[in-house]
């Protein structure tokens, strides 16, 4: 179920078979990142996935197969992650000493920023619509320029 609504998801969104070096060419990395973030987003907001991610966010703690459900997700997002950052290190967009941990760290914190998100909108609160991109923004300056400090 899982996999068939993840797949349906992409598929309205044509987010499928993703060329990366295509993709990163001509932006800039928070032009990139902001791109990436806000597909996933709504990929992950697409009304049959959501409710099937409700159900699973309400279990994980008490059912094995949703925890292991989550798992794949966030490696999924991890994946993804990795291949864009590596696209972007090769495109000379982005400059950091250990790229597969900045790609662990960019995912969990948006995976993070995401569920808080999620958790506002279920309270009732606020939907704050610049939280992501205020910290894509920041990585990207942190991250993105040429700096001595970012290439060593």
């Amino acid at each position: 179920m899982y996999d068939y609504l993840r797949t349906q998801a992409k598929e309205k969104l044509k987010i499928t078979n993703l060329d990366y070096g295509k993709l990163v060419k001509d932006k800039s990395l928070e032009k990139v990142l902001k791109l990436a973030v806000h597909n996933y987003c709504k990929m992950s907001t697409q009304s049959d996935l959501f409710s099937f991610y409700k159900i699973i966010y309400s279990t994980r703690s008490t059912n094995c197969m949703a925890a292991q459900i989550m798992c794949e997700e966030t490696e999924k997002m991890l994946l993804a992650t990795k291949n864009l950052f590596y696209a972007l290190q090769v495109h000379q967009k982005i400059f950091v000493k250990d790229i597969d941990q900045a790609a662990i760290s960019f995912t969990m914190t948006i995976h993070s920023l995401i569920d808080y998100q999620l958790d506002r909108k279920s309270a009732g609160n606020k939907f704050n619509e610049d939280i992501l991109d205020n910290y894509i923004c920041w990585f990207s300056t942190e991250f993105g320029g040429k700096d001595e400090e970012n290439i060593d």
